[in-house]
């Protein structure tokens, strides 16, 4: 089967002329088409796939017998030029995994998803601290000498000294976000230092959030009990119990307790979740980067919004992207490590 006999299967399927065999291949493979209609392929890059499909085919399989025409019951909608001619490519892998296989499955990984595996923390000792970076689509955990667990989040900078003192445990976040697991030990105290604020623990689970790019760092407690003042000022503290969080403001210096009911909704991340509450643009932004490695660009007219939700470990970047831009009443194509967001 040729690139033209393809494309006459699809119009034939159209028109609803085509087998019930035919059209059963045509309909699972649609399914799949359906969720990735934002993207576009351009006709040069389409020509070029069509033609190693074709060999692909010629090489698999016999040239495929002329079909008796039968009509179909159920006629699909026709489909925009560049959706069918998508399906063309699809349809003709299609029709090799179907002959050989006897079943589809979706094996396709989004190129910049694919390179997250090959990205690694980078670990390097200098002046008697050790310094831990993530790259963005990865996150890292580990343990400290005395116990204690940190696990950080994609874009997150870290430095804590080779050996802790006897009286103390100071940890620098420098940039990002983590949870803090903190081994119980009564002669030592267990201080993490973000931008303005010291947050002190004993024996406790917490959660710090601190990109430069953002106007506020927020401390969450999941367990036990901590104290967060700010660095140049040591009476001005609060302490938190646990489902209770601190925002602190980098403008106005203003410091806001709230509480939350969910924890994973904090710590979600952790696990490949994505939880927005109230989230602006920007947050989802640094979400969608952190998680998939990818900058999120909006040239649309949708730029003051407000989004709740939550995607599950393992919902790819097409996945997300699809149920916000249904969502938002916009269209996204993905380019490398961007996605572009237009109406």
């Amino acid at each position: 089967m040729d690139t033209e006999q393809i494309k006459i299967l699809l119009e034939r399927y159209n028109q609803g002329t085509c087998s019930p065999e035919e059209a059963d291949i045509i309909e699972k493979w649609f399914e799949n088409i359906n969720r990735q209609q934002s993207i576009v392929m351009e006709e040069d890059a389409l020509n070029l796939q069509l033609d190693e499909v074709k060999l692909l085919i010629n090489e698999q399989i016999a040239p495929a017998p002329a079909v008796t025409i039968a009509p179909v019951a159920k006629v699909r909608k026709m489909k925009p030029w560049y959706t069918v001619a998508a399906a063309a490519v699809i349809l003709a892998a299609g029709i090799f995994v179907y002959r050989n296989i006897g079943h589809t499955a979706n094996t396709d990984t989004p190129p910049h998803i694919a390179a997250n595996h090959t990205k690694k923390a980078t670990r390097i000792i200098r002046n008697g601290f050790v310094e831990v970076s993530t790259p963005y689509g990865l996150t890292e955990s580990f343990k400290l000498e005395d116990g204690s667990g940190i696990c950080m989040n994609a874009g997150t900078r870290i430095r804590y000294p080779e050996h802790f003192s006897n009286n103390v445990r100071n940890i620098y976040l420098e940039e990002g976000e983590a949870v803090f697991e903190v081994a119980q030990n009564p002669n030592s105290s267990f201080v993490v230092y973000s931008g303005d604020l010291a947050t002190t623990a004993l024996g406790t689970a917490f959660n710090i959030r601190s990109y430069a790019h953002e106007d506020k760092i927020t401390v969450a407690l999941i367990n036990g009990k901590v104290k967060v003042a700010r660095t140049n000022n040591s009476k001005e503290s609060t302490i938190l119990m646990p489902s209770e969080q601190l925002n602190y403001n980098r403008v106005s210096l203003s410091m806001i307790k709230t509480s939350f009911s969910n924890p994973e909704a904090i710590i979600g991340w952790k696990k490949g979740i994505l939880v927005f509450k109230n989230a602006n643009f920007d947050d989802f932004a640094t979400a969608i980067r952190n998680r998939f490695g990818v900058t999120v660009i909006n040239h649309s007219d949708k730029t003051e919004w407000e989004y709740n939700g939550t995607f599950k470990q393992g919902e790819d970047l097409k996945e997300v992207m699809d149920v916000i831009s249904d969502l938002k009443s916009i269209k996204y194509t993905i380019k490398n490590d961007t996605v572009y967001l237009k109406n």
